[in-house]
């Protein structure tokens, strides 16, 4: 079932994500939103709720409609025992039992079988107009995904980010990545890992950013640290997780020079709030970092705007979760914000040591309080940083250049030529402030 309209409309696309709507998926709002403003009808498909209590103003402005799927069976027994019973009638139920006794096999674990419970029940209630799923991650969003799509003869089709590239086993992400008609991913760390594991039929499509939705980059003052009524202001924003290194980070505030006058800010919510609140307090820095919590994104950008340097030392985690290339990094470059950070996964492919911003080897707590104290005292060379990583933002990752793939993939899928919806203007500048990432 491919390209064409089914009764009941025109033929639409399903995405389908873990969470929706996310503080921390900027990138997945936008990408819908740009997508629905070149005509594309979408419906976005979550498997669990919501959990942060905030939503970025993006989330308010994309008009596909949400619905969710049980995120335990148990939730909702009715809609799985149904979905069950229609899905013994459907031709392609011994061809999806082939394929999960296979991944079972190799993954005999509880979630193996929630997963396919929540595709039955994808399966089912999916309406006729859908002519293609489309799943943000690989790991476990993509198995419903794939046993939706060989239930009901869908294609189906992936975004590959961070988490989801290197935790999957290589088992796992060849065979789905051969089972789907297509995938894109974020960052060329991520296809390298992905080519690694047999990818054919992926492309590197960086998220980008939409400039259009952001104020222009704020003039700053030549604050170096030397005067305590005025201290140098530094931040840092992401989710309270290993892969952030924000540990690194408090480690390296404690070893900045005792002349040196700063205030940090942490914006972000996460299991490792309490653990690094203790280390600020061990390091005896409770009066100079303070915690936000987590944060829509207009304050983000406000406190962009604020600060004089930005501090993102990310790492692998134990667990082998690393990151992708992190939006904040591309925003706080939209705002002229001088970044440290470190040199790994993604981040080089944006930041250039030395001619964007200064990076570290990931880990080395010396190396990444010498950069921070170099820039903390040198205004120029903050500002000569900030505005080459704004040109190269501004040039070179923009969202057009991987919507344009992925509008055209989608466009393919369901028989149209994707181009600028009636009705749904792009943003005006003015409003950027109010709205951020």
């Amino acid at each position: 079932m491919t390209g064409t309209a089914r009764p009941g409309g025109a033929a639409r696309i399903a995405i389908l994500v873990k969470g929706y709507p996310r503080l921390s998926e900027t990138f997945i709002a936008q990408e819908i939103l740009a997508l629905e403003r070149r005509g594309l009808p979408l419906d976005i498909w979550a498997l669990r709720r919501p959990t942060d209590t905030l939503r970025h103003p993006m989330h308010d402005a994309i008009r596909a409609p949400v619905a969710y799927l049980p995120e335990y069976l148990r939730e909702a027994p009715w809609r799985g025992l149904r979905a069950l019973a229609w899905s013994l009638r459907r031709p392609g139920l011994a061809r999806l039992l082939a394929v999960f006794w296979r991944d079972l096999r190799r993954d005999p674990t509880p979630n193996r079988g929630r997963r396919l419970g929540q595709a039955l029940i994808l399966a089912r209630e999916l309406p006729d107009a859908v002519a293609h799923l489309h799943v943000h991650f690989l790991h476990t969003p993509a198995s419903v995904a794939r046993y939706a799509a060989l239930l009901t003869g869908r294609s189906w089709s992936f975004s590959a980010h961070a988490k989801d590239i290197w935790t999957t086993p290589a088992w796992e992400l060849s065979e789905k990545m051969a089972s789907a008609s297509w995938g894109v991913t974020c960052t060329r760390d991520g296809l390298a890992r992905l080519t690694e594991c047999g990818a054919g039929r992926v492309s590197l499509a960086y998220h980008g950013l939409d400039l259009g939705r952001f104020p222009a980059p704020a003039a700053r003052p030549p604050r170096d640290g030397r005067q305590a009524a005025d201290p140098l202001r530094i931040l840092s924003v992401g989710r309270l997780v290993a892969k952030k290194g924000f540990d690194d980070f408090i480690d390296a505030l404690a070893c900045l020079p005792r002349s040196l006058h700063w205030r940090a800010s942490l914006i972000g919510g996460g299991d490792l709030r309490e653990a690094l609140a203790a280390r600020v307090r061990e390091a005896g820095l409770s009066e100079r970092v303070t915690f936000l919590g987590a944060r829509a994104q207009p304050d983000v950008i406000a406190a962009m705007r604020e600060a004089d340097l930005f501090v993102l030392p990310t790492k692998p985690a134990a667990t082998g979760d690393r990151d992708g290339l992190p939006n904040v990094l591309m925003e706080a470059a939209s705002q002229g914000l001088p970044i440290v950070a470190t040199d790994f996964a993604g981040t080089p492919e944006l930041i250039r040591n030395g001619t964007h911003g200064l990076l570290v080897p990931p880990g080395d707590v010396p190396a990444l309080a010498d950069a921070m104290a170099r820039l903390a005292g040198d205004p120029e060379a903050r500002r000569r940083l900030a505005d080459a990583a704004y040109r190269r933002l501004a040039g070179e990752f923009t969202v057009e250049r991987g919507i344009a793939l992925m509008a055209a993939r989608f466009g393919q899928a369901v028989g149209q030529d994707p181009g600028e919806a009636p009705g749904i203007p792009a943003q005006a500048p003015e409003a950027a402030c109010a709205c951020g990432s």
